[in-house]
């Protein structure tokens, strides 16, 4: 929860520093799980003035970050206080960041360093925000320098860490020569969650006196990042049932294998369904359908394709190419549903009728009227569900791994069909013989055997066992 226009005194505050354009404002995007605050730009500067945001435990609010603008002239800065140290020696380094902050006028040209320096005074832990892609300049030594004198604990954060581990290697080697080895990777863009453990818990070691509500924090945030996930495979979970349950009939006098009419009734269903659970997975990790377009999450050319019966989509991940499915067709030749132990494409209707019970009539009955009446049932391709549950499974992966303020365009990769859960196929042969299942959702939490299989494709979906459900 974001409020900014909290503040209070007994909160701990957290400044967000660094240079500019190495990712302040979109590691507190992240740590918001929020889009709205601040700007992100790649030009430098963005960020001119502090802006502050609350994060609560439900009602409670636990701490106040602030975001910073960019140190930019940090020559002239050192200079100066190192010219304010030259004449007396007996002031402590603080004394004289306190002295610089007090006089300095709005139209001086170290009014921007300023704002910064005003705030890490008033902060009670720095945030230091590094882009690991840069080299240790001399810029950011002098940077390490004057934040020092603040006499406040800093955490240097590494952003930009992926593909980039030399590059960390040399940064973690620069600060330990400033004896400063309690630092942290948290990328902005590549998110995961226990690295913002991490950061709190790093945070716990500097102030005592916070430890508690910290904690706090720290079992609140696992606490709702589990239920999100879990809301996220969930949401994957209803999907599959809800398109495996779903059928359309169509008489067996004409020898098309799938009319037109329901052809284009079941694409348009699908194609609505895995629309509505892509919204609904953008809205549980707080991203919107503005977010699809602002950062790109692709919807098309072979990254994200809304179009699930787009030419070479069944190709792309590594499904039968001959299938009907790849030749533009949703449903397959039909299902035959099993009737007390028979199939009625393999024995008659009659003999289907004689050797079913009162029970299984009544459970069976449409279809078995169906088959008497020459009517089959057309049921949504195997191959098709495949990519439904495969690549929303990536959708998800990807969503849980990225940072708030990310801008790249997410890349799916063909997806292994490995990853399908154990008994797939026979998940599939029991949804499509209920198609209650597809709308009635009382009907569905009270069936045992539905629970089962909604477990199943949960833990296959987090890649987890059933039982931590």
């Amino acid at each position: 929860m974001v409020n900014n226009n909290s503040a209070s005194h007994s909160l701990l505050n957290i400044a967000v520093v660094g240079h500019t354009n190495t990712g302040k404002t979109s590691l507190i995007r992240t740590m918001l799980r929020s889009t709205e605050f601040g700007e992100i730009e790649d030009a430098a500067g963005t960020t001119r003035h502090v802006e502050q945001a609350t994060i609560f435990v439900g009602d409670l609010p636990v701490l106040n970050l602030h975001d910073t603008p960019g140190l930019e002239d940090t020559h002239a800065l050192f200079a100066y206080l190192k010219k304010a140290s030259a004449k007396s020696r007996s002031i402590a380094p603080v004394k004289i960041l306190e002295d610089f902050v007090a006089n300095i006028s709005v139209h001086d040209s170290l009014e921007q360093e300023a704002k910064v320096i005003r705030q890490v005074l008033r902060s009670d832990v720095l945030l230091y925000v590094i882009d690991v892609r840069e080299p240790f300049l001399e810029k950011y030594r002098i940077e390490l320098e004057i934040l020092t004198r603040s006499a406040k604990p800093i955490i240097p954060v590494f952003n930009f860490i992926a593909g980039h581990k030399q590059e960390l290697f040399h940064w973690r080697e620069q600060l330990a020569t400033y004896n400063i080895h309690a630092t942290l990777e948290f990328d902005t863009v590549a998110f995961t969650f226990d690295a913002e453990k991490r950061l709190y818990q790093k945070i716990q070691t500097l102030v005592e006196v916070h430890y508690d509500n910290l904690q706090k924090l720290i079992d609140h945030r696992a606490k709702v990042w589990k239920q999100l996930c879990l809301s996220g495979a969930k949401r994957i979970a209803e999907l599959v049932v809800s398109v495996a349950c779903y059928r359309e009939n169509k008489s067996l006098k004409s020898n098309q294998l799938v009319d037109p009419l329901h052809e284009d009734r079941i694409h348009s269903f699908v194609r609505k369904a895995e629309q509505k659970c892509l919204n609904d997975l953008l809205s549980i990790f707080n991203f919107s359908e503005k977010d699809v377009a602002i950062q790109k999450i692709p919807v098309s050319n072979g990254q994200w394709q809304l179009d699930i019966f787009a030419p070479g989509i069944l190709k792309a991940y590594g499904l039968d190419v001959g299938s009907a499915a790849a030749k533009g067709a949703a449903a397959g030749a039909g299902i035959d549903l099993m009737v007390g132990g028979l199939s009625l494409g393999a024995a008659s209707a009659l003999g289907a009728l004689a050797g079913a019970s009162w029970s299984t009539f009544k459970r069976y009955g449409d279809e078995i009227r169906a088959t008497v009446q020459g009517t089959k049932w057309l049921c949504v391709d195997e191959n098709t569900l495949q990519v439904l549950y495969l690549r929303q499974k990536q959708l998800l992966e990807k969503l849980m791994h990225r940072g708030h303020a990310a801008c790249d365009t997410v890349q799916v990769d063909t997806p292994d069909k490995a990853q399908l859960p154990e008994n797939w196929t026979g998940f599939i042969s029991t949804l499509r013989q209920n198609p209650a299942w597809h709308e009635s959702s009382v009907s569905r939490n009270n069936n045992k055997q539905y629970l089962e299989i909604e477990s199943k494709l949960i833990a296959g979906i987090l890649g987890q066992s059933s039982n931590s459900f």
